[in-house]
């Protein structure tokens, strides 16, 4: 999985989104203001296309309306506006035309500046994109690929918002737990992650570790032109993949690993890899 998915393009032209304080807001009328504001709010590299075909297949995703416009349009947002979410679904949806045996997780986890109707609107674009390849909610355990490919579903969404009740393809967002470090220190977060494992359901839900560093005011403040990347990413993924080779798939064991800038070290096929690991256990179990 990639962590703030679409955020390889924000627009730094646009205002400051709703997600943001409101002194950041004030701050941003100045334009270098706003090219900072990119550089902490990028996360990924690739188009959705890209990170596709890179194998990602859980996208982290945090809409907005736009205040002030007429339209319903809902774009993606993390600090500043990026594409529509209609240009990104359609995106990926051309991919599992191509790839009829591909499944991907849409995870709707943070919503700004929407009421009932924005909600609605989305909902409808998010059908009427997908269509038949929408699974509806299911036990999680039924859920294999082989359920998928009979039914002929390649998407899973999870809604985190009450409305998800109303409509039988979503999925509530408490089947997809993402459990939040928030710490620079790279050690804090490897502890977390281990811990959180530990404690995750057995059955019943899905479940993401979330192996990427947040940055605290004060890190901006200190390395504000170096950006996210330079800052934290670069120096401390290579003990994040460690981390990752280390693990076990499974009840108990990592389900979806989410990243920043996926494309830096071969996460995707490190991730993929430990698939591997439950091909070996059923091979021995018979």
């Amino acid at each position: 999985g990639s962590h703030d998915s679409f955020s390889y393009w924000v627009d730094e032209k646009s205002p400051v989104g709703p997600d943001q304080a409101t002194a950041i807001k004030r701050l941003a009328r100045i334009s270098l203001v706003r090219k900072i504001i990119k550089k902490w709010s990028v996360t990924q590299n690739l188009t959705f296309k890209e990170q596709l075909e890179s194998g990602i297949r859980y996208f982290d995703l945090r809409v907005s309306s736009k205040p002030g416009e007429i339209e319903q349009e809902i774009y993606f947002i993390h600090g500043l506006f990026g594409i529509k979410v209609w240009d990104g679904l359609k995106e990926m949806n051309s991919f599992l035309e191509q790839h009829p045996k591909e499944v991907i997780f849409l995870d709707f986890n943070h919503f700004y500046a929407m009421d009932d109707s924005h909600h609605h609107f989305l909902i409808n674009r998010i059908h009427s994109v997908f269509e038949s390849k929408l699974c509806c909610v299911e036990c999680v355990e039924y859920v294999t690929l082989l359920y998928m490919w009979e039914k002929k579903h390649q998407v899973l969404i999870f809604y985190h918002h009450p409305l998800y009740q109303e409509y039988p393809f979503l999925w509530p967002g408490n089947k997809m737990p993402a459990p939040w470090a928030n710490t620079t220190n790279v050690h804090k977060l490897l502890q977390f992650l281990e811990t959180t494992l530990g404690e995750r359901s057995r059955y019943g839900t899905f479940h993401v570790s979330q192996a990427i560093l947040t940055p605290q005011v004060k890190t901006i403040a200190r390395h504000l032109i170096r950006g996210l990347k330079n800052t934290l990413v670069h120096r401390n993924l290579p003990m994040i993949l460690n981390w990752v080779k280390a693990q076990k798939p499974g009840v108990m064991g990592v389900n979806i690993i989410t990243s920043d800038f996926v494309e830096l070290v071969d996460f995707a096929a490190t991730v993929i890899a430990l698939n591997d690991l439950l091909l070996e256990e059923d091979e021995s179990a018979t």
